[in-house]
This record gives C-alpha cells, sequence and structure tokens, in this order.
C-alpha cells in the first residue's frame, strides 16, 4: 500500500489590487472595496469600480454572510491540485451588502447545497499560511 499525499490546492498569488484582501483573509477577516465616488462596494477587488470607474477606492470589512445564488457541483477536477476534493461545490454567493462572490461550499453537508441556503465565511489555509475565503452553510 503507498502513502501518497493528496494535491493541495495553489495559494492566491496577489498583486497590487489585491495584497490587502489577501493580508485581511490571513486574520480571517472578508473585505470588500468601497468605491468614493459612488458609494458602491464590489469584489473582486481592483483598482476602477465597475460601476463608475472611479480609482478612489477603500476597503470596507464585510460581515461574510450571504446566500447561495447558484451552484454547480464539481466531479471532474480542472487540475491534479483539485482531484483529491472532487465532489466539491462551486457557489456563486450574494453577500449581505451586495456582491456576488464565488467560492467553494465546505463542510460535511456541503454536496446538500440548495439555492438560497444562508452560508457564512470561513478559511481554508493553503501552503505558506496563506488563507482562502470559503463558505459553510449557516444553519443558525
Amino acid at each position: 500500500m503507498s502513502s501518497q499525499t493528496v494535491p493541495t490546492p495553489p495559494a492566491p498569488i496577489p498583486n497590487a489590487d489585491s495584497r490587502l484582501f489577501w493580508e485581511a483573509c490571513a486574520r480571517d477577516e472578508l473585505l470588500l472595496r468601497q468605491c468614493k465616488g459612488c458609494g458602491k462596494l464590489h469584489y473582486p477587488p481592483r483598482y476602477l469600480c465597475p460601476h463608475c470607474w472611479s480609482d478612489s477606492l477603500d476597503w470596507t470589512p464585510s460581515m461574510g454572510k450571504g446566500a447561495v445564488y447558484s451552484f454547480t457541483v464539481m466531479h471532474r477536477a480542472p487540475t491534479p491540485d483539485f482531484a483529491g476534493r472532487v465532489p466539491y461545490v462551486v457557489a456563486l454567493v450574494d453577500l449581505e451588502e451586495g456582491p456576488r462572490m464565488m467560492a467553494n461550499i465546505v463542510g460535511d453537508d456541503a454536496l446538500d447545497t440548495e439555492v438560497g441556503d444562508r452560508v457564512r465565511v470561513c478559511y481554508e489555509v493553503r501552503p505558506g499560511g496563506s488563507k482562502v475565503p470559503q463558505f459553510k452553510r449557516d444553519k443558525s
């Protein structure tokens, strides 16, 4: 019997637009970008507001709560790094603050996910100690 290790999905690669987002995730904090011009929040982090194209942006904390807008169950891994995880759930989550975020639904009941399920952010540790926001079904 061989003792193979299951590959771990890769760590995020921060850029100038997302560095502060990933640093906050490492502290178990979910941040969103907020435009100073139009006041709207957006995700993912980017240099310009996708609503009014202003470059005057701030960071604002998210409560990390939302609802599943849509989802799919992945039965085939896109890369070998994800092979040990199939089947797994990829979802679009409408955050309570407004932005829609794509992430995995994790936990023992992830495969029971349904549209409209309430979810709460959690963090998955990746190589090098970085953390990636994921969601768990919120039964409270």
